[in-house]
């Protein structure tokens, strides 16, 4: 391995940055004024102190999508989404709760793929006055249409408890003990199932 590493330029830390499984953290929500970045930031601050996988931010604002059915479907935005979700291994949703459920964003954005999220595992880390539980059940719904097969483990923050003034977000001590099994769970079941797609 060290002699293909020296003839195609790869070094033992590129290496193993191929061989890791690639997970996105997908951020729920795209309105003006939300949280949903800072919950992101801190489950991608645990998750690399892990180094058992390669994680990364994927805001779906970031890819314009339009309302699925209302154009042509040739704005940029949708092959892009729909490439980095294929280049993902597994996902950790950070979903917040609106009316019940998940928002319109996140439901539009999970609706313009199809084949790019099958056979793949999630987390779901959710928030709300109910530490968003319902939109939490609401996804895994969803998801399972999509063949995306969701964790066990969830971790729920509350609205009253984990952010200061509804905006600050500062979690409980406790919430790490459950992204951490939650994250052991997305590895364990994002590995098992890139052997089905491979």
């Amino acid at each position: 391995m060290g002699f293909l590493n020296r003839l195609f330029g790869n070094t033992p830390e590129e290496e193993n940055k191929m061989t890791k499984l690639n997970i996105g953290i997908i951020l729920g929500s795209t309105r003006q004024g939300r949280v949903s970045p800072q919950v992101g930031e801190w489950v991608k601050g645990i998750a690399d102190k892990r180094g058992d996988a390669n994680y990364e931010i994927v805001d779906i604002a970031d890819f314009n999508l339009p309302f699925l059915g209302t154009t042509d479907g040739t704005e940029p935005g949708i092959a892009a989404w729909n490439q980095k979700l294929a280049s993902l291994d597994g996902f950790v949703f950070v979903v917040q709760e609106y009316n019940h459920s998940i928002t319109g964003a996140l439901k539009n954005a999970l609706d313009f793929a199809r084949e790019a999220w099958n056979d793949k595992a999630a987390g779901i880390v959710s928030y709300g006055s109910t530490g968003g539980a319902r939109a939490a059940e609401h996804l895994r719904g969803i998801l399972g249409e999509l063949k995306v097969a969701d964790v066990r483990t969830h971790p729920t923050l509350s609205l009253f408890t984990d952010f200061e003034n509804g905006s600050v977000f500062k979690p409980a001590e406790l919430h790490l003990t459950n992204v951490t099994a939650m994250l052991d769970e997305v590895v364990k079941w994002s590995g098992a199932l890139k052997t089905i797609r491979d």
